[in-house]
């Protein structure tokens, strides 16, 4: 349906919009049969899918969500009866920043009186493995966060991301070319290690929509989504669908940091997968049945089945 303008609709403030996460869930409250008036945050409201999104009544701001632009934000947030939080730490790399700035968001949240307050969390990788994977900044910050909004007292749904399908493609250890034309894929773990992956652009927003819409969800709520693979079953049903030859490797922790080329970040993402090998993606906790959402999630074949295979 198309987003209402009814001032009676619940107001959802999605912070980046124009990020995976962000339209994933704006994309999800446009399917749903409930209206919605939807207010987009983005630093640059030029960007094609800012724009793309205003035409589909989508009202778009543009704010910075630093610390020190705390008034902007709460004047971003003024009116939300549901706000969606993401902070993005690829963009510095800074985890006391995205500590501060996850905490700044959840404050004025609960400033302006928000009725629901859905964060995209992360499981404490340090925590979990009793200190021994403690490298992983973006999970141990989105931890903290977390923790800090559940003691704010703020009506609170976190919904976890699981991981993105596209980083076999994309991420800075990607598939790797082999002189002979075959790819390899290779990672710090064995190939049994399996993880929750989830199309975030596609899939992410349908567990935001079951955390605002389910009465069994809601404040107080905890989501975990995608579907549990594991690597090498992913490795193999690429190379079956790809028609290449391709294999996994698993190889030893200093050959992944080198092919990551970044020493600081490669060993952070080799105590990631140990981590997940180890304790798993979501530590004890469940993956939340798909059969809270409005729809089937992709699989990873569903995935590969409407990605472009010649493009690697």
């Amino acid at each position: 349906m198309t987003i209402s303008q009814d001032p009676s609709a619940p107001l959802a403030v999605l912070v980046g919009i124009t990020g995976l996460q962000g339209g994933s869930v704006a994309r999800a409250l446009f399917e749903s049969d409930k209206p919605y008036r939807i207010r987009g945050l983005t630093r640059d409201a030029t960007k094609f899918a800012a724009q793309a999104f205003a035409a589909q009544g989508v009202h778009i701001v543009s704010v910075s969500l630093t610390v020190d632009n705390a008034a902007g934000v709460r004047e971003a947030f003024d009116g939300a009866d549901i706000i969606f939080l993401v902070t993005n730490f690829n963009e510095h790399m800074d985890q006391q920043r995205e500590v501060a700035e996850g905490k700044m968001l959840v404050n004025t949240a609960k400033a302006v009186g928000v009725k629901l307050l859905i964060w995209s969390g992360l499981e404490p990788l340090s925590a979990l493995s009793g200190g021994k994977y403690s490298r992983v900044a973006f999970f141990d910050s989105k931890s903290e966060i977390t923790e800090y909004a559940k003691q704010s007292g703020v009506p609170l749904s976190v919904v976890e991301a699981g991981y993105y399908a596209s980083n076999v493609f994309e991420a800075s250890y990607a598939l790797r070319k082999q002189p002979d034309g075959s790819y390899v894929f290779g990672l710090p773990v064995p190939a049994t290690t399996a993880v929750p992956v989830i199309d975030v652009a596609h899939d992410y927003g349908l567990y935001v929509r079951a955390a605002i819409e389910d009465p069994a969800l809601g404040a107080g709520s905890e989501v975990q989504s995608g579907t549990l693979i594991s690597f090498g079953e992913m490795v193999a049903k690429l190379a079956e669908v790809s028609g290449k030859k391709i294999t996994y490797a698993e190889v030893d922790r200093e050959k992944f940091i080198e092919m990551t080329g970044m020493p600081e970040y490669g060993n952070m993402l080799a105590d990631m997968f140990q981590a997940f090998a180890v304790h798993g993606y979501y530590g004890p906790k469940e993956i939340t049945s798909a059969g809270v959402l409005a729809r089937k999630p992709r699989s990873w074949s569903d995935f590969l089945d409407v990605t472009p295979m010649q493009d690697f």
